[in-house]
């Protein structure tokens, strides 16, 4: 059902290989298919005009052999020179007379014969030479078929992908099309490809049920300090109330002094495997940092006092104080990317820009995290898009778990899982 896309995006991180990725895959064996089918028909005409070739050669090196035989014969006693030999003893006069005048007429016939000798088979094969420029030509001009119809395109805006997903696509002549086949295959977290499942669909979208996410809340007991941080009763939210408090505490503060990150971490650690999961940064959030951390790095962190007397001092504190770069190259056991102002910033790096304005990108509304506890491999996605912002190496030796930290105001809202009547109801909107 689909075509070609500029890009080609999958969400494997949700448990679904995303359309346009499994129909390249899709086409790309379909073309593999037809190739294949011309190398065996040019495999078959190659075998078919060799074996011709050698049927002709055998023939005339038969025919070649036979006139040879019969011109060695000439040669031979049974021949000329044998009955010339036979005529020569010959003694009686009459006899050698008559015997000459036979010999005379054959050795006549043998020059006339070899001065009009031609080979018994042509020696040339120019009936042979295969002529390819016509479908060397014809293959030079091999391309893509099109019907002439358009092709659906997915509405990327309009899809939402999650626990479940909302899978909506565009046709310029959907008026001209009774209905869709709609094909797809889930990946389960340990990477195996499911089987493919199509689906007729009449309208212009489709939800696909039943997809694996990380599910997790906020942990209320770790490191959660409730003077700072407001959790709701659900613990899928979390907010900032380090305003006030800042402004109680400021006699503490001095010169050279700054408040740290209030942490506040999941309630279930990842061990294997692949996992994803989302969540939205309020757009009034002055900075808050999300991403992952060790159960080591945890323990540290929280142990760590409050107050501190440089920013140095807290490795991925937000600020840039040059501390984040000196480790950048090595594997370590957190990331944390930094989200406030309405911005997302992607984390220096040593091989890339470190100019702001390369850095900076607009926040999204919601922000997926992707851990391939295996891989040892962290990213953060644009869930609006389905597109990769951040991506890097994170050493997974011990027990990870989503970690966030807030400074100022701020609040973070879990995704909650997407109900396929909700979706539905998107749907027929």
């Amino acid at each position: 059902m689909w075509g070609s896309e500029p890009s080609l995006q999958w969400v494997d991180f949700c448990g679904i290989s995303v359309l346009q990725f499994c129909n390249g895959e899709r086409a790309k064996e379909e073309a593999i298919t037809h190739f294949e089918k011309l190398f065996e028909i040019l495999g078959e005409r190659k075998s078919s005009v060799l074996k011709a070739i050698d049927a002709s050669k055998k023939l005339r090196l038969d025919k070649f052999q036979t006139q040879m035989e019969e011109y060695q014969g000439l040669l031979e006693n049974n021949g000329l020179v044998g009955y010339a030999q036979e005529v020569l003893k010959e003694t009686d006069q009459s006899c050698f007379v008559q015997t000459a005048k036979q010999l005379h007429l054959r050795i006549q016939k043998a020059t006339e014969s070899l001065k009009s000798f031609r080979p018994a088979a042509q020696t040339s094969f120019e009936d042979y030479v295969v002529n390819t420029s016509k479908q060397t030509e014809l293959l030079g001009e091999l391309s893509f078929f099109s019907s002439g119809i358009d092709v659906p395109e997915i509405n990327e805006e309009q899809s939402k992908v999650y626990n479940n997903a909302l899978i909506n696509w565009h046709h310029p002549e959907k008026d001209k099309a009774d209905s869709y086949v709609l094909e797809y295959r889930k990946i389960n977290r340990d990477e195996e490809m499911l089987s493919w499942n199509e689906i007729e669909v009449c309208g212009t979208s489709k939800v696909i049920s039943d997809l694996e996410i990380f599910s997790f809340l906020f942990d209320e007991k770790c490191g959660y300090n409730n003077e700072h941080l407001l959790l709701n009763l659900k613990r899928d939210r979390v907010e900032s109330r380090a305003g006030f408090n800042l402004l109680l505490a400021a006699e503490r503060i001095q010169v050279g002094y700054f408040t740290s990150l209030d942490y506040i971490i999941g309630d279930v650690g990842i061990t294997k495997g692949k996992h994803f999961w989302a969540f939205r940064v309020e757009p009034y959030s002055y900075l808050v940092k999300v991403g992952v951390a060790s159960s080591d790095k945890l323990q540290e962190w929280l142990r760590s006092p409050r107050d501190a007397v440089s920013p140095r001092y807290e490795q991925d504190s937000g600020h840039d104080s040059g501390s984040e770069d000196t480790c950048f190259d090595s594997s370590q056991p957190f990331t944390l990317v930094t989200i406030g102002m309405k911005k997302f910033f992607i984390p220096r790096s040593p091989t890339s820009s470190n100019e702001p304005e390369n850095r900076v990108l607009p926040m999204p509304t919601s922000i997926g995290v992707f851990l391939d506890y295996d891989k040892g491999k962290v990213g953060f996605y644009d869930m609006d898009h389905m597109k990769c912002l951040y991506e890097r190496q994170v050493d997974c030796s011990h027990t990870m778990y989503p970690a966030f930290a807030l400074m100022g105001s701020g609040g973070i809202q879990l995704e909650e899982p997407i109900t396929a009547t909700y979706l539905e109801y998107q749907e027929t909107m």
